[in-house]
């Protein structure tokens, strides 16, 4: 893969323009979300680098509480969750889910998550586990983790 050349702006822009600090969650009266989400490294830098990973993994955990925050306008219940991917840091997401017309899926249940898990190093230097749950899944070829707050909001659903 290519060399990855001007980290410092592209984080600079991350944080500041593009992404965390600046994301416009639609909120409307009538809002809803079938398992929306946004990959915040949508190319997989993190794959080259666990140092480029972990920085991608805190701005979505800023995205979270900001997303969390921003929520608040919302008059029915949601579920707000973070995936990390194991195998591949381009499928790291931030999921918003409500009940909506397209599905009667909501809550949104993941089977068999194991919250004893064995936590990564990478995601303990991350996540403060005071703040966050964290459970893990395997799917048909990766193992996923889910991050959660552990105080969940007024209307906020636990994902499992």
């Amino acid at each position: 893969m290519k060399k990855f050349r001007g980290k410092r702006r592209y984080f600079r822009n991350l944080w500041r323009e593009t992404k965390v600090n600046n994301y416009d969650l639609k909120i409307e009266k009538d809002s809803w979300f079938d398992l929306w989400h946004t990959h915040l490294d949508f190319y997989g830098y993190g794959n080259n680098s666990l140092r480029i990973r972990k920085e991608h993994m805190k701005a979505n955990i800023a995205l979270y509480k900001d997303f969390q925050e921003t929520l608040q306008e919302l008059e029915m219940p949601y579920q707000l969750w973070i995936e990390i991917v194991e195998e591949d840091a381009s499928l790291d997401a931030i999921y918003l889910h409500t009940s909506n017309p397209n599905e009667n899926n909501f809550p949104f249940k993941i089977d068999n998550v194991n919250r004893n898990c064995t936590i990564p190093t990478y995601l303990k230097e991350v996540i403060n586990l005071n703040e966050f749950n964290v459970g893990q899944y395997k799917s048909e070829s990766s193992t996923i983790y889910l991050i959660q707050k552990k105080l969940l909001e007024k209307r906020e659903e636990s994902i499992c």
